[in-house]
């Protein structure tokens, strides 16, 4: 069974063909700059790249080139799109609707797109995926959605409810998802692998450290608590994003700097985080060149990011009354000697030891310990693959009809 899955963003598309006899990726690419004079598709097949200047003026139309560079071409890896029997799509959020993958109907479709106040930036460019799917595909071949907070909806109210009036929960659900969660579920249960443990008998702290960043207690293999709340924008410092601030700081800047709701949401999402704060960029390779260079405001802000990473574990070892385990991953996570470091060596009141020698070698898609044997807490650097995970679930609801 071949399984194409697909993320797309407002003015993105990312694909990965699975071959599901074996799990392995037979090409995947992404489309950029949707809708711009200048966009282009890019991809791999057998380590192989390639990228190609294309307009693209919808989603439609991108969906057109993923099947031209799929069956046609020095880079094509199928005949037809017969071969293909089903499509697994990324959903950011799912609400309190939608607590596990689904398979796509009008009516799971008009549940994303109620949703599109809590994620306006992704539910709608969800939506377009999946009809812009049916356009190119046909109707006939099953889509699955996949979404981004299922994996914490077993949250308890104690954990997802939000200290305000209890009317605004009934009346417009305000309360914590929480996200990046197929990223932590695959990546709890990896952890449990390579224990060689069974994930009910582990408490697990997984790190999802990016642009975009969460972190996530696992109990039993179930999510307690996480740092993401009725937005990605919650948590802890991240590349644009602010993370949890005072929310006193908001609505004094809005009176002094007389913002509006949608600039508000700009500054926060866009122009905080560590660009805000070390003025260099959001990219954590600029930002550590910078503060090796001696930028002592990218300095500042990386020693933030270290610091509210730690304080963020510490909170959810003492929710869960204990670890067992803490997981890196995500492209600073996974890549990251320092960062790492820093959080470790300051957990030693857990009983956490790092092997240096071994953190040094674990980056660049590298997986394993990064812990000593005596170290009482394990430490696991293990990348993520959020697209495998949609890639499973869809086989098995596919396979289920």
């Amino acid at each position: 069974m071949k399984i194409l899955v697909i993320n797309c963003g407002s003015s993105s598309l990312k694909y990965q063909l699975f071959d599901m006899e074996n799990e392995t990726v037979l090409a995947k690419g992404n489309c950029e700059k949707i809708g711009n004079a200048d966009s282009f598709i890019g991809g791999s097949v057998n380590g192989e790249k390639f990228e190609t200047p294309v307009l693209m003026s919808n989603h439609t139309e991108a969906f057109l080139q993923v099947k031209k560079a799929l069956t046609e071409g020095d880079y094509k890896v199928i005949d037809d799109l017969g071969e293909i029997s089903a499509i697994g799509h990324r959903v950011v959020q799912g609400g309190a609707l939608f607590n596990e993958s689904m398979l796509v109907t009008d009516k799971v479709i008009e549940g994303i797109e109620s949703l599109c106040d809590l994620a306006p930036l992704h539910n709608p460019a969800h939506i377009q995926g999946i009809r812009a799917c049916v356009d190119v595909f046909g109707a006939d071949l099953p889509q699955v959605v996949v979404f981004d907070n299922a994996f914490h909806s077993t949250m308890p109210p104690e954990a997802y409810i939000f200290p305000v009036p209890y009317e605004y929960y009934e009346k417009y659900q305000v309360r914590r998802y929480g996200f990046h969660g197929t990223s932590h579920r695959f990546v709890s249960a990896r952890c449990a692998e390579v224990m060689g443990k069974d994930i009910k008998d582990l408490k697990i702290v997984t790190c999802h450290l990016g642009n975009g960043s969460s972190i996530t207690a696992v109990k039993g293999g179930k999510c307690i608590d996480t740092s993401m709340g009725l937005t990605p924008l919650d948590g802890f410092i991240m590349g644009t994003r602010c993370g949890a601030v005072d929310p006193s700081v908001i609505t004094y800047l809005q009176q002094k700097e007389g913002w509006t709701p949608a600039e508000t949401d700009t500054i926060l999402n866009k122009k905080s985080g560590v660009l805000g704060i070390s003025g260099v960029g959001s990219d954590d390779r600029d930002v550590s060149a910078a503060e090796a260079a001696g930028n002592e405001r990218a300095h500042l802000a990386r020693s933030i990011q270290k610091y509210q990473v730690r304080k963020l574990i510490g909170s959810y070892v003492a929710a869960m009354d204990g670890v067992d385990a803490i997981v890196f991953t995500g492209g600073i996570g996974e890549n990251t000697i320092d960062l790492r470091a820093d959080v470790c060596n300051n957990l030693s009141y857990l009983g956490v030891e790092l092997d240096a020698e071994a953190n040094e070698i674990m980056r660049r898609g590298k997986e394993g310990e990064i812990s000593t044997a005596n170290s009482k807490v394990k430490v696991y650097v293990l990348p993520t693959n959020e697209e495998l995970v949609i890639a499973r679930d869809t086989k098995a609801i596919v396979e289920a009809m």
